[in-house]
Formats: C-alpha cells, sequence, structure tokens
C-alpha cells in the first residue's frame, strides 16, 4: 500500500536496512539467534538470551498479538495528521519481541488487547514501514505476553550489596537553591542557573571558593529547552575549577547528577559538589514560534519509535497505563487523584505556576493528549533552575543548615532500557531501582514521612507508589481512591510543592529540593508535621533512581 508523504523515516545503515525494507515482497523480517533461534529486535550482533555472536535473518509469518496501543490525539508528526493509534505488538512466533507500529484498516473504539493483528506494508520512498491492522480470523484475546521480569518477583532479582559499607554514610545534602520558576521568563538558562547556584551556595553558608565539584544531567549537547550547556558552561561562568566534574543522559535519571556526586565526595574527589538541573521549554517554544530559533527540518530518524508518530514519552507511558487499567482495574480516576493532590498541594505554594482548584470533572473534561491521557495528566513545561549541593558529611556538619543524610540510593536496571521492550504495566526502569533501595537500608515504607515521586505523568507517579511498595502491586486504585492517602494528612504526603503537574516540570530536582525542604522543616503552610524521613525518585522510562533522605538525629 502507498504510504503518507512528509512522514518522519528511519535512518537507514547496514544494521537496520533489511528490516525497512523487508516489506518490498510483503515479508516481515527479523534478526534470529542462530544458536537458540530467538528472534531479536532491535537488531543485535548478540543474542541476549544465549549470548551466542552467530545471527542472521528470518522472515516470519507477519502475524502479532495486541499487546498496547494509544490514539494520539495531541502530538502529531509531520505528515501525520491527528488522531493516529500508535500501538505495541507482540510477534506470534517469540512474543518476546515487541514492535512499536500504527493500526490502520480499523475503528480504534473497537481495538481490543490481546486481538490477532496481521502486517500490511506501507511504501515511502526507500522505507517499506511495517503496519498492522486487524487479522480476518480472530480467535479468544490473547494472553498478554510475559515480561522478563514480572513486576510481583522484582525484588527476588536484586543483586546483594557489594560491601557492608556504604557510601551514602559518608555524604550528605548541604544546600539547596532555586531560580525563579515560570512560563515564558524569558531569560537566559544559564542566568536562571547561576541564580540557583549562587543560592544554593549561600544557604549551605559557602562560598563559590568552596565547591570543588560539579555535576548535571543530561550536560552540553541536549537538544533545545532542556539544558543550558552543561557543566562546561557553568564553570566558564563561574570559574570554579572544579577537581572532578559529571555531566550526561546515561545515569540513573535527573538525579543521576547527585549519586554520582556522592560517589565522588565518599571516594574523597571533592568536600561539596554543586549538582544542577536546568530547563527552559517554555522560552524555548516561544523563541521558534517568534522564528528566532528554527529547527531542523530534517525527515530521517534514529530509532524504531518515531517513524510511527511515537514522538512523545507520552506515547509509550499511555499504553503502560492502559494496560495496568486493564490488568488491575485501575482508571482514569485514578490517576486524577494524583493530579488533584498535586493542584491542592500547589495552592499553597507562591512558586507553582498553575494554583487554581481543580475538580474531578475539571480533570476528566480536559482536552485529550494521547488517550488515555489528558492535559491534565502531563507536567507543565516550564523554565527555571534548581541546585543542589553534595558535601561530605563531617563538613556538612559544621555549615549554616542542619545536613540532610542520604540514607539509601536505588539503581540497578532489571529490564531492558528501550522503551518499548520494557516492563508492560508500570513505567519503565521503576519497579527495579525501587526494590533495590529497600536492600540498602534497615527503614521501611511505613518509615517513609514525605514522598516526592516523579510525575512527568500521572502514571509516572502511580508506579513509583507501587514500586517502593507504599501499597502492592496492582492496589493502587484503592491505596489513591479518594485521595486521602496522599494527601498532606495522609499516610503518604505526596509532592508537597505541587509537584512537576502543578509546580512546573523541574526535571526532577525540583523533587529533591522540596524533599530537603520538608525534612528540614521549613515547607511554610504546606509543611508536613514531624517529617523526618523523605523518600525522592527522578527519571523513569530512561534511567532512573530513587534516593531516601532523613534527617540529621
Amino acid at each position: 500500500m502507498a504510504g503518507p508523504t512528509g512522514r518522519p523515516l528511519p535512518v537507514i545503515t547496514e544494521e537496520n536496512e533489511f528490516f525497512w525494507t523487508s516489506g518490498a515482497d510483503g515479508r516481515l523480517r527479523l534478526t534470529e539467534c542462530e544458536s537458540c533461534s530467538a528472534l531479536l529486535h532491535p537488531p543485535q550482533p548478540v543474542c541476549r538470551y544465549c549470548r551466542g555472536h552467530e545471527t542472521g535473518v528470518r522472515a516470519v509469518s507477519g502475524y502479532a498479538t495486541l499487546i498496547g496501543f494509544t490514539v494520539n490525539h495531541r502530538f502529531s508528526a509531520p505528515g501525520m495528521p491527528a488522531p493516529y493509534v500508535v500501538a505495541q505488538v507482540a510477534v506470534e512466533e517469540d512474543t518476546r519481541v515487541r514492535l512499536t507500529t500504527n493500526l490502520v484498516e480499523c475503528d480504534p473504539d473497537e481495538l481490543e488487547l490481546g486481538m490477532r493483528l496481521e502486517v500490511v506494508f506501507a511504501q515511502v520512498e526507500d522505507v517499506w514501514l511495517p503496519l498492522f491492522r486487524p487479522a480476518a480470523e480472530q480467535g479468544p484475546p490473547a494472553p498478554p505476553p510475559s515480561d522478563e521480569v514480572e513486576p510481583e518477583h522484582m525484588r527476588r532479582h536484586v543483586r546483594p550489596m557489594a560491601t557492608p559499607e556504604k557510601f551514602e554514610d559518608k555524604v550528605a545534602i548541604s544546600g539547596i537553591g532555586m531560580s525563579e520558576i515560570g512560563r515564558r521568563l524569558m531569560v537566559p538558562p544559564l542566568s536562571l542557573t547561576v541564580r540557583a547556584c549562587e543560592r544554593a551556595v549561600a544557604d549551605a553558608g559557602l562560598t563559590l571558593d568552596d565547591i570543588d565539584g560539579l555535576a548535571t544531567y543530561p550536560g552540553a549537547g541536549a537538544y533545545g529547552g532542556f539544558a543550558e550547556g552543561g557543566v562546561t558552561a557553568l564553570e566558564d561562568a563561574l570559574g570554579i575549577r572544579p577537581t572532578w566534574y559529571n555531566g550526561g543522559a546515561e545515569t540513573f535519571g535527573p538525579g543521576g547528577s547527585l549519586i554520582a556526586a556522592m560517589l565522588a565526595v565518599a571516594g574523597g574527589l571533592a568536600r561539596h559538589v554543586l549538582c544542577f538541573r536546568t530547563v527552559w521549554e517554555a522560552s524555548y517554544g516561544e523563541l521558534i514560534r517568534r522564528g528566532r530559533i528554527t529547527q531542523e527540518a530534517g525527515r530521517r530518524v534514529t530509532g524504531w519509535q518515531k517513524p510511527f508518530g511515537a514522538v512523545s514519552a507520552a506515547h509509550t507511558l499511555a499504553q503502560n497505563a492502559q494496560r495496568h487499567f486493564h490488568r488491575y482495574g485501575t482508571s482514569r480516576e485514578t490517576l486524577g487523584w494524583i493530579a488533584l493532590n498535586q493542584r491542592a498541594n500547589a495552592a499553597l505554594n507562591p512558586t507553582a505556576i498553575y494554583r487554581d482548584p481543580m475538580t474531578m470533572d475539571d480533570y476528566l473534561s480536559a482536552r485529550t493528549v494521547t488517550t488515555p491521557f489528558g492535559l491534565y495528566d502531563c507536567d507543565v513545561p516550564c523554565d527555571g533552575s534548581v541546585a543542589v549541593i553534595v558535601s561530605a558529611v563531617d563538613a556538612a556538619r559544621d555549615l549554616a543548615r542542619p545536613p540532610v543524610l542520604v540514607e539509601a540510593v536505588g539503581t540497578q536496571i532489571m529490564e531492558r532500557l528501550e522503551w518499548d521492550q520494557s516492563s508492560l504495566t508500570h513505567e519503565p526502569q521503576v519497579l527495579g531501582q525501587s526494590a533495590h533501595l529497600w536492600t540498602r537500608t534497615s527503614l521501611r515504607p511505613s518509615d517513609v514521612d514525605v514522598a516526592q515521586l516523579y510525575d512527568g505523568f500521572t502514571f509516572n507517579c502511580l508506579s513509583w507508589i507501587e514500586g517502593l511498595g507504599f501499597c502492592g502491586i496492582g492496589e493502587a486504585k484503592d491505596f489513591l481512591d479518594g485521595g486521602k492517602n496522599i494527601a498532606r494528612d495522609g499516610l503518604l504526603p505526596l509532592n508537597t510543592h505541587g509537584g512537576q503537574l502543578s509546580h512546573g516540570r523541574t526535571h526532577g530536582l525540583g523533587l529533591v529540593h522540596e524533599a530537603v525542604t520538608q525534612v528540614r522543616g521549613e515547607a511554610g503552610a504546606r509543611q508536613v508535621d514531624g517529617a523526618r524521613v523523605a523518600v525522592t525518585s527522578t527519571g523513569g522510562l530512561t534511567p532512573s533512581g530513587v534516593i531516601l533522605l532523613r534527617a540529621d538525629t
């Protein structure tokens, strides 16, 4: 079939050419391990199952099972007007192989998880895109394929501590700072970074000359609106001359800069590491609209999802949410209680972007982004910077503020990093890190007084709640019902500054800032009485991390 013109197309390489051109004869082809016959996707030079190095290409039947889908209404790719269906399918010959694709020749309202599909190719220039449609012959819906590590069994796979000595015991958070937070501030991002860093240094009672380490996420080279130039830009502006520095995206989520800093301090490479995270998405978007910034218009894209219009993390996470609904009975109302809680907390925070009251009707009637997500399931793009200082614990006790101690971190990866190959029913890169955290401390979930959990979307937050054990796997529907358990006076006060859903997308470090503020007892009207232990998570989908903090007693 002829495909629409103008849509994103994959970059053809020697490694993937067989996949993107195999539809020329109407056959779907995948990489096969010649040792164990496992099918592999994306193509790899080694089999992840038997570690064999002999691989070839195998033509398969083209039949697959529908394991997830979302109807996109908002993030339309060029040449792909909304609405369109982004889906994940499991290949019949080996259900461990999942493909992101589009569903065609179907009514989205009649789609059902487990239904049988067949491939149909759309030729666009030199690419044959494997799309899928409902197969003519339908039996009963197939059960979903198993995760490589089932959510209920994740804790069985945690690696034991490599040494009884914990690096966390050697470090503390000594200072925090935040720039102005707002929509379209039209302030250079490096200026926001400097303001946050100077405020963190002053908060700790240090000077810039005391700072001997710098760390950030995602570092220089990040795409528009998501960074300020990294360590290079800040060092050049402030002339700090650090003995250690770190910047990059392949780490434990946005909070990975803190964990890297902790390791550097515990290892003796630095005494006071200034960590920072800056976003300026709102101004960046405005500058594009004004024509002051021109985005590259190339159609060729890397990866395995963008050619099918899956251009946002929302397209992956929405399918995880849908499968959670299907398996555990959660609903849009379940997610709505998270959004309403964040908005109620933001009303008490003068720095929050959205502070107006919100009802469940407001939440449910908001415009659809990509099913099942609506507008208020998504965090708020903004401008702002947050800085956190990690210090040696002995040095921190001599500074201006009582130190906030680091009890434990959770970082272990237990599932595949490819977004569409990871956990089915929860946000990828949450369950493993959560399980790992509790092996590094004698504290338990019941000891946590306040939780600042990543909420790029409402479903991120739900995944962390279950993953960290504040309720059982699949029990969030009851735990969140009515919102009482996550209110400031509930069992688990959650995202007390308004979260990223209402305070603004400060990309993780805003959650750390609030955790420290609560443990210090400095949150004012939103302060949780007796908050001594806080858990904060940053990231998910990408590698992520979680940190347990406590007051110095």
